[in-house]
């Protein structure tokens, strides 16, 4: 239980009870440990404890209880919020626990929730093994398997979370706890989705799948609104072994792409084939077919491979954005995509489209905290300032783009908000799922200690 009184905090006491390293202001290392990938963001945490195992976490989560200092858990840094990191407070760095233990035969794998998506998905595909995440490899496999995981396999495998079959978690009271199915079942459902509102995830069960190859990478064509509408067309027609993440923005000036393209409007897509080379380069004819490709990187090749080269450490860009669900983005929108990319000055902006459906869809809405499995495009546009005194213009121009391409109840992915307010949160999980968030929340969270995160707070009303 919480305690009453609260006790002078002391790093010197807090390195004496760990067995992982604490970090404090004094530090060498204190600023980098204490940076996320959002930039924008200069926090001071009192410290940060790269902890070792769930006792560690346990025990950071009681003298943070019990000196009621604010608490962030940080796995790789990702969090557009910056919810890795807090002012005056205490950071759970997660960046040692990484193990892994992967039982070939049974597909089945034990891991460390401070391993990225590159590091373990490399490791897996050692025995062509395979679990989908994200579209980056240097993302946490913490944060994004609580937020839901929509990568380049959900369509053929689904989400991140539907292969989850265990978590140790370790809960505000610093109890740690083995959830799945049978055991906590409305834990694990809302971990499942629902981000790190319910406890500190340390480490995952995952149900392997087989994958040897894929077909896949980078595709880029000239951005019109007839081929952009083509290819989102071409991706709902596809087999659904065939997942695209399309990316609608001016062509950066990167080697692999012609200096007369640099800036042009493209559509740099990244897709992938979860199958055998041939099969893969006849499903991947449509797309190449709608035009002239800029720069055609597609080939067999491992799963892992498929992520992207990671930008350098300095790389923190500030950004204005929205995400929201649509059902299908047709050719109106198409060209008020291109028109509105177009006429914008941001030094770079985008669109980016998800096309889902497959495994994706045939999960039932209310069998994770993750509620829009019915959806067919998670969208997400942004743009990027080069100082604050732009953010009103840009978010304006976000704001009517968003507008234009909304259809339906826009709903919102929990793993791609910003600092967006409750509003937002409650578009995540929406109706009952909400609700029973919130039941979970006060059974296992009732102080709100988890509360540096797309918060669900324990009562009805905004925390």
């Amino acid at each position: 239980m919480p305690s009453m009184t609260a006790t002078p905090f002391s790093i010197e006491r807090l390195r004496a009870q760990v067995r992982g390293t604490v970090i404090g202001p004094d530090d060498a290392d204190y600023d980098a440990r204490r940076t996320v990938m959002a930039g924008g963001i200069d926090r001071r945490p009192l410290a940060i404890v790269r902890v070792r195992d769930a006792d560690d976490v346990a025990t950071v989560i009681g003298v943070a209880r019990d000196n009621r200092l604010p608490l962030a858990v940080r796995s790789g840094g990702h969090s557009g919020a910056g919810h890795g990191t807090v002012d005056d407070g205490l950071v759970i760095d997660l960046g040692e626990l990484t193990s892994i233990d992967i039982d070939v035969a049974g597909r089945t794998a034990w891991v460390g929730t401070g391993l990225t998506a590159g590091e373990l998905s490399s490791a897996l595909g050692e025995h062509g093994l395979v679990v989908g995440f994200g579209d980056t490899g240097s993302v946490g496999i913490g944060g994004i398997t609580l937020g839901g995981g929509i990568g380049y396999l959900v369509r053929k495998f689904g989400m991140t979370i539907d292969h989850l079959l265990t978590a140790e978690i370790v809960t505000a009271a610093g109890e740690v706890l083995e959830v799945d199915a049978d055991h906590h079942p409305d834990l694990f459902w809302a971990i499942r989705g629902g981000g790190g509102n319910f406890g500190v995830a340390t480490r995952f069960q995952f149900a392997l799948q087989e994958l040897p190859q894929i077909v896949g990478g980078m595709l880029m064509l000239p951005a019109t609104g007839e081929t952009l509408a083509g290819f989102l067309a071409a991706a709902e027609s596809a087999p659904e072994e065939l997942s695209a993440i399309i990316n609608v923005m001016p062509a950066p000036p990167m080697p692999f792409i012609p200096e007369e393209h640099h800036g042009d409007l493209v559509i740099m897509a990244l897709v992938c084939y979860a199958g055998e080379a041939e099969a893969g380069e006849r499903a991947m004819a449509p797309f190449r077919a709608l035009a002239t490709p800029i720069a055609d990187m597609v080939r067999p090749m491992r799963y892992a491979e498929i992520y992207p080269p990671e930008q350098g450490g300095d790389y923190h860009p500030v950004v204005e954005q929205q995400t929201f669900f649509a059902d299908r983005i047709g050719s109106e929108c198409a060209e008020a995509i291109v028109a509105h990319l177009a006429a914008s000055d941001a030094s770079m902006r985008a669109v980016q489209l998800r096309v889902l459906g497959g495994q994706f869809a045939r999960v039932s809405g209310d069998a994770t905290a993750f509620a829009h499995r019915d959806r067919g495009i998670l969208a997400v546009v942004v743009t990027f300032l080069e100082s604050e005194d732009e953010r009103p213009a840009r978010r304006a121009w976000v704001a009517g783009l968003a507008d234009v391409l909304r259809d339906g109840e826009d709903g919102a992915y929990a793993n791609f908000l910003t600092d967006v307010g409750q509003d937002r949160v409650r578009a995540a999980y929406p109706g009952a799922t909400w609700d029973r968030l919130v039941s979970v929340k006060r059974e296992y969270d009732p102080d709100n200690l988890f509360r540096l995160n797309q918060n669900v707070p324990p009562a009805a009303g905004p925390h």
